[in-house]
């Protein structure tokens, strides 16, 4: 009998999982992460670690398993947490999400299944493997799920084939309804259970509070640039010329004080990210501002008026190489390549196509329309049909 070790979390889904599993004939074993101690920059009521591990813990004794709890704090801490204020100090948004299944659910926590003799690791993410004997050797493939509401492969995007080798997606073929149709079918105590919001195993933040436990509040300029600037008019030109280099295509819009006038102030440009239009609390213009840009270093924030001010668009990105990560190993561009993927920069955007250029300092994407709210930090990840291919973090 196959031994699988599932990462409970407390909801609905990884419950499930882990029944799935015990019903296929598996032995399973149910183990919660704890990977956060501070509550004091968490809304508790959305998502308390210990009201989350008290119910992975009756579900695992409905189910008739094994269960015991890991303290992952340290780690988390050191890989996530500190990484997430580094990344936020530079102006650039981070995706704890990606890294906590890269670090601590598919590389610690793994690493623990493994010490228990475990052949696989489970988790309640709605994707799914599947695989290809090619040249005589195993590929594994990470699939978008079913429930394409639910989609969660984006969040895996950092996995490694040895790393799928060792995982099940048990949910991965249902749909959000039908997995709280078995729980309740077999009275678990999640069934009714809202899906946990905020970082990983951690829950729901009041970012402000959090960043502000090491990146101090520090007043600057907002600064609104007005959607008929020069800057905008001069890069159509550039875009519109015979044979733009991708470099031109790809850049963002480098921004200057003089290039707007100044509109309010803000506690700290660390805090904020691109696209954002909460939090910034200036109103008295006709249509609400958007953050276009932050700049840490001077500490000005940029903004727009509109959802479809010209500041808020790119025609692409590039990814650095130290910074490209290929699922499939087997179809990475060699440099000189090109080729069109279906491509997503965030989780739950639908999928657009975009051409990856392989040149010899990275990957550049040139989108076919101008995508919103590109935010340097975030992971772009790259599919061919169903099949997550790989992923880069955005320059």
């Amino acid at each position: 009998m196959k031994r699988v070790v599932v990462g409970m979390s407390g909801g609905v889904d990884s419950s499930v999982a882990a029944y799935l599993l015990q019903k296929q004939g598996y032995e399973v074993i149910g183990m919660f992460m704890k990977n956060w101690h501070d509550d004091s920059v968490t809304i508790s009521k959305e998502c308390p670690w210990l009201e989350d591990s008290n119910d992975a813990m009756i579900v695992a004794q409905n189910l008739g398993i094994p269960f015991q709890a890991i303290d992952l704090s340290k780690e988390y801490k050191e890989r996530i947490v500190d990484y997430m204020f580094d990344e936020y100090s530079k102006g650039r948004t981070p995706n704890p999400d990606v890294l906590c299944n890269r670090e601590i659910k598919f590389d610690i926590f793994l690493k623990a299944a493994m010490r228990l003799k475990a052949d696989y690791i489970a988790t309640g993410h709605y994707c799914r493997k599947g695989e290809e004997v090619i040249n005589g050797e195993t590929r594994y493939k990470l699939l978008a799920g079913v429930d394409g509401n639910k989609d969660q492969s984006y969040f895996l995007c950092q996995l490694t084939q040895e790393q799928l080798s060792k995982a099940l997606f048990p949910i991965g073929e249902l749909t959000k309804p039908q997995v709280r149709e078995i729980a309740k079918e077999m009275n678990l105590v999640t069934a009714d259970k809202k899906d946990s919001q905020g970082l990983c195993f951690i829950g729901k933040v009041r970012l402000p509070e959090f960043l502000q436990q090491q990146l101090k509040p520090k007043k600057g300029k907002v600064i609104e640039v007005p959607a008929d600037s020069p800057i905008y008019k001069e890069k159509a030109l550039v875009t519109d010329s015979t044979q733009p280099s991708l470099t031109e295509i790809t850049d963002g819009f480098t921004y200057k004080e003089s290039d707007g006038k100044v509109v309010g102030e803000h506690s700290g440009a660390h805090y904020f990210t691109i696209g954002q239009r909460k939090g910034l609390n200036i109103g008295g213009t006709p249509e609400p501002l958007f953050i276009i840009e932050t700049d840490t270093e001077n500490n000005i924030i940029y903004t727009g008026q509109g959802e479809n001010h010209p500041g808020l668009y790119r025609n692409g990105l590039f990814i650095t190489n130290e910074d490209i990560h290929w699922i499939r190993p087997d179809l990475e561009l060699e440099v000189g390549e090109s080729k069109e993927f279906d491509l997503r920069i965030r989780y739950r955007q639908p999928l657009e196509k975009a051409t990856l250029y392989k040149e010899p300092n990275g990957i550049y994407v040139v989108f076919n329309q101008p995508q919103k709210a590109v935010a340097p930090g975030q992971f772009a990840t790259w599919y061919n049909g169903e099949e997550l291919i790989g992923s880069g973090v955005i320059n």
